[in-house]
């Protein structure tokens, strides 16, 4: 269950904006509506780069909707990646209000659309999550079988930054939310990929280290010079898209 303080530490989404996004971007955005297993309704793009062979399932951060990871989306899929993006219930057109839990479901039911509807193999996918999407993409590693997975500016559990921001103050213990990513982790095998900016003033290098280091091996840390927070890829420009694409590479068959 989410609680009232989670609603406003924890998730931030804002309203869909009606737009011809498809003509705005120049990508060629399928529109998605699938089902959590708990009710919400929720909706996704679906973007199918000609000839690709892997798939990144794209969890995104606790702000905005699926409009704001626009510009993104575009290089991704520039670099020949299709990507299925999607927003939590709550945010955008989705339905509901968000929650732990509900962030978890709607991860499985966005993966449950790729495998089975889009009839991606598993060994095609890639799980990609970023900031507090990390911990939702590790908790669908650690139930469902996929080529690998991506977490870029991770944190180990809404405890770990609660005590880096407050000095120790146990404000963890105010929220419903844990979001613990390094208890899934144990859980995972899957080849992975940390990414984390070294400047990042939001979620620290050091909590994306600690990360790393209760992850399983095979396991990879790509630290972007100069980034922050919101602009990781824009800083880490061609370097960062080449890595990315290179590991999907390597681990999608």
């Amino acid at each position: 269950m989410s609680n009232v303080l989670d609603q406003f530490f924890v998730y931030h989404p804002t309203p869909w904006i009606d737009r011809d996004w498809a003509r705005v971007s120049g990508l060629p955005l399928e529109e998605v509506w699938f089902q959590a297993e708990d009710g919400p309704r929720l909706f996704g793009w679906y973007v199918e780069a000609r000839g690709a062979g892997a798939v990144l399932l794209w969890c995104h951060g606790n702000a905005g909707n699926i409009i704001h990871r626009l510009e993104n989306l575009v290089e991704l899929y520039r670099l020949g990646l299709s990507v299925f993006i999607f927003d939590y219930r709550g945010y955008g057109r989705s339905s509901g209000t968000p929650s732990e839990e509900g962030l978890y479901a709607d991860a499985l039911a966005a993966y449950l659309y790729v495998t089975e509807r889009r009839r991606v193999a598993p060994q095609r996918l890639v799980l990609f999550g970023r900031s507090l999407g990390a911990a939702v993409a590790g908790d669908v590693a650690s139930r469902r079988p996929a080529a690998g997975l991506i977490l870029e500016s991770p944190f180990p559990s809404v405890e770990a930054v609660a005590r880096h921001y407050y000095g120790g103050l146990p404000l963890h213990w105010l929220l419903g939310a844990r979001f613990n990513l390094t208890d899934r982790l144990k859980r995972v095998s899957l080849p992975l990929l940390v990414v984390h900016g070294d400047r990042d003033s939001v979620i620290p290098i050091e909590l994306g280290k600690q990360v790393f280091a209760a992850a399983n091996e095979p396991k990879s840390f790509y630290s972007v010079s100069g980034a922050d927070h919101n602009d990781l890829y824009q800083v880490g420009g061609n370097a960062y898209f080449q890595r990315l694409r290179q590991f999907v590479q390597d681990v999608a068959r």
